[in-house]
């Protein structure tokens, strides 16, 4: 056994080295070698690696799928060093997630967040500016959450207006330009921030109470207060908008620009994806089909263009 927690080790290593996170899979793995271990089996085979992604009765279809997944790309990898290893085959536990349909923020409900945010009674005097500036830059740039407090003070040029999101999904980096209204606001926060705890060009840009990286836990849960105290969530609701929300509103307010504007979507979807950090321009497409009033426009558009090829052959 302690060949193949090796193994998971260099697995991990290399992977993450790619740039894959693996949040989940360093625990799933170990606890899939122990499992091994008490079956007295020295290799991975198909049966064992579903006995163990099913063993918890009280996990849901997805969860039973998403461990046997873990298992899968390991076994593909050792595979190669151990041949007798099985691979468990796509399908063996069918599962396709419904992937969440978005929440369309308006501009009335940003701005009443922005403010709410910005109001909300604190021990802290920069908390209010810091949630303001946070839930503000999320939605003029469609950043991920995790990207936005990752952010560090040499990140943003201030001349030129631009804002490097280094290592986000795969270790990438992009260059993300930003309207001279938000640099101004963000000017006043770091301005905010440095009369508090100084310069500190190691630190991060949006901080909390100590001066440190904002926690996404506390984040998620400043958004939920406010979200119920503005009336975008029930008081009681478990579900409702969420902060990645603000990442398909942009997408979406992009592409329906392009249509209006009488610009070929497909043409530019490129551009989107690069600015949005996906890995595929397939992930972006997802918008074109995910969202209804996309679905609209792109109908409308493919409307008068049989008009127009209707008239031409009169």
């Amino acid at each position: 056994m302690n060949r193949l927690g090796k193994a998971v080790r260099d697995y991990l290593a290399m992977r993450r080295g790619l740039g894959f996170k693996l949040v989940r899979h360093e625990a799933g793995l170990r606890e899939f070698v122990s499992f091994l271990a008490r079956k007295r089996s020295a290799r991975i085979t198909v049966n064992l690696a579903l006995e163990w992604a099913t063993q918890d009765a009280n996990h849901r279809p997805c969860e039973w799928a998403a461990r046997l997944s873990v298992v899968r790309g390991f076994a593909r990898h050792w595979s190669a060093t151990d041949p007798s290893t099985e691979v468990p085959p796509l399908g063996l536990l069918p599962y396709r997630p419904a992937r969440a349909q978005p929440y369309f923020y308006s501009d009335y409900e940003i701005r009443t967040l922005l403010k709410a945010a910005k109001s909300r009674p604190s021990i802290d005097p920069l908390r209010p500016w810091t949630y303001h500036c946070l839930f503000g830059l999320l939605a003029v740039t469609g950043l991920r959450l995790g990207e936005a407090i990752s952010l560090r003070p040499g990140d943003m040029d201030w001349s030129e207006g631009i804002l490097t999101i280094r290592g986000a999904k795969f270790g990438k980096s992009r260059l993300v330009p930003l309207h001279t209204s938000t640099c101004k606001i963000l000017a006043d926060y770091a301005k905010r921030r440095d009369e508090r705890f100084g310069v500190r060009a190691e630190g991060h840009f949006l901080v909390n109470l100590n001066g440190n990286r904002l926690d996404k836990g506390e984040v998620h849960r400043a958004f939920y207060i406010l979200s119920r105290q503005i009336g975008l969530r029930a008081v009681d609701a478990s579900r409702g908008p969420r902060l990645h929300d603000f990442r398909h509103r942009f997408a979406v307010e992009t592409l329906l620009r392009w249509y209006r504007n009488g610009e070929d979507p497909k043409r530019r979807l490129p551009i989107l994806s690069t600015y949005l950090g996906h890995a595929h321009v397939t992930d972006t497409y997802w918008y074109l089909t995910g969202t209804p009033e996309l679905l609209g426009a792109a109908a409308k558009r493919l409307e008068k263009r049989w008009e127009g090829l209707n008239a031409g052959s009169r």
